[in-house]
């Protein structure tokens, strides 16, 4: 609604400005304001760091830390409270759901600590990736609700190296935040750590080439790519010849420190 001349006069134009200024901050898009992963920034830079355990060369998380920081309840509020309405673009959804996918794995462990590994919290007939991890909204979310029901069917198959499952074979943990802006650089920065990895992600030895088991388990998500062999070579130079596997052993102990 227009400012009439009479009000605009007795406000003077400093305070006139002032208040444009406050009126037009009511009215930044909600994902601007929602997307701020500044907390999660700061606790993943101080409990992620990177280690070898068992031959693997792995980020772990200190998961005795990261339960006791007054911060870590804050982050959670935060993705639960999160206007999923408000995310406008491809890589908003991608950005949050992958955050919240993290957040909700490390939640999970924290929650049952201590424990081997992540697998422990469930069992055979009710496996840990179908249990209740968090809430949207209002709405309860498993982990594999939010990495099959949302994120895959966002058809970005560089999630695989993104989402971690808090086991030692997993990607590494990014010590940051995924953000929309930084989301294209992120996932090719996790894509090749993870294929450059030896010890999880890709091991070379002349013209056999073994990966991930991941590759195996959501082959399909590659097709659109060319398949598994056509979007390795995106990352690494290989023999014009090979005998490609998806069979490198999956170390599913905790990724922690």
């Amino acid at each position: 609604m227009p400012i009439s001349p009479i009000f605009s006069d007795t406000l003077g134009a400093s305070a006139l400005s002032y208040i444009l200024l406050m009126a037009s901050l009511l009215f930044v898009p909600v994902s601007t304001q929602a997307q701020n992963w500044q907390l999660l920034d700061d606790v993943l830079a101080q409990y992620v760091a990177p280690v070898e355990r068992q031959g693997v060369m792995l980020n772990a998380v200190d998961y005795r830390g990261f339960s006791q920081d007054p911060r870590y309840p804050q982050i959670i509020t935060q993705i639960e409270n999160f206007p999923v309405e408000s995310l406008s673009s491809r890589a908003e959804q991608l950005s949050f759901y992958i955050n919240a996918y993290n957040v909700y794995a490390i939640k999970m462990v924290i929650e049952h600590y201590p424990v081997d590994s992540i697998r422990d919290i469930g069992s055979f007939f009710s496996p840990v990736w179908g249990r209740p991890a968090g809430t949207i909204e209002g709405k309860a979310y498993s982990l594999d609700d939010i990495e099959h029901e949302v994120l895959r069917k966002l058809g970005e198959p560089r999630i695989h190296f993104a989402i971690v499952c808090a086991s030692l074979s997993c990607p590494n943990l990014r010590p940051e935040a995924y953000s929309a802006e930084k989301i294209e650089q992120q996932l090719e920065s996790q894509t090749q750590s993870f294929l450059f990895n030896d010890s999880k992600g890709l091991l070379l030895d002349g013209q056999r080439v073994r990966v991930s088991q991941i590759f195996d388990w959501f082959e399909e998500d590659f097709e659109a790519t060319g398949g598994v062999e056509a979007f390795v070579r995106r990352y690494r130079d290989l023999p014009a010849r090979i005998n490609l596997r998806a069979n490198l052993p999956y170390n599913w102990d905790l990724n922690e420190q």
